[in-house]
């Protein structure tokens, strides 16, 4: 299988994953990957590569691509608990998306509001070995969004 790059699905600040400040996300329990410090403002949230869209919560989403590759985007930490408060979703579950495609509109100042972290993880789902997760040289920068993120080799 070739390298998968995944592309920042929001703009922002890339940090480490394990510098998320949740442990289900820093330490791997989902999958490793990278996330986004976004800015306080209303964004586009945009699938991080291309393929069908196998689970769709207003909150987060999973893009799975033709290799079988699955990568989930989370909106903020417990952001479960707002019940779509703060999200518009612009597809559905089952489409086809393109990488670059708008899925979700979200309301980072609403999220802040509720005292909510607005970061951004994203991780390939069910990814065990974290050398497989390969950095971009953007972590660490302020990128745009479409930027590379993070390369998968798995």
């Amino acid at each position: 299988m070739s390298p998968t790059r995944i592309l920042a699905p929001v703009p922002g600040r890339a940090i480490a994953l394990r510098d998320v400040p949740d442990p289900v996300f820093s330490q791997g329990m989902v999958g490793y990957g990278a996330a986004i410090e976004p800015p306080h403002q209303v964004l586009d949230a945009v699938a991080p590569v291309g393929g069908a869209i196998v689970r769709l919560l207003p909150h987060a989403y999973v893009v799975m691509t033709a290799d079988g590759v699955g990568v989930l985007v989370h909106l903020g930490l417990d952001t479960v608990a707002l019940k779509g408060e703060g999200f518009t979703v612009h597809v559905e579950q089952g489409d086809q998306v393109s990488a670059g495609q708008r899925i979700v509109t979200y309301d980072v100042p609403a999220i802040v509001a509720k005292g909510l972290r607005p970061v951004v993880p994203v991780v390939v789902m069910d990814e065990r070995e974290e050398g497989n997760v390969v950095p971009a040289e953007s972590v660490g920068t302020e990128i745009a969004c479409g930027t590379d993120l993070f390369t998968v080799n798995s």
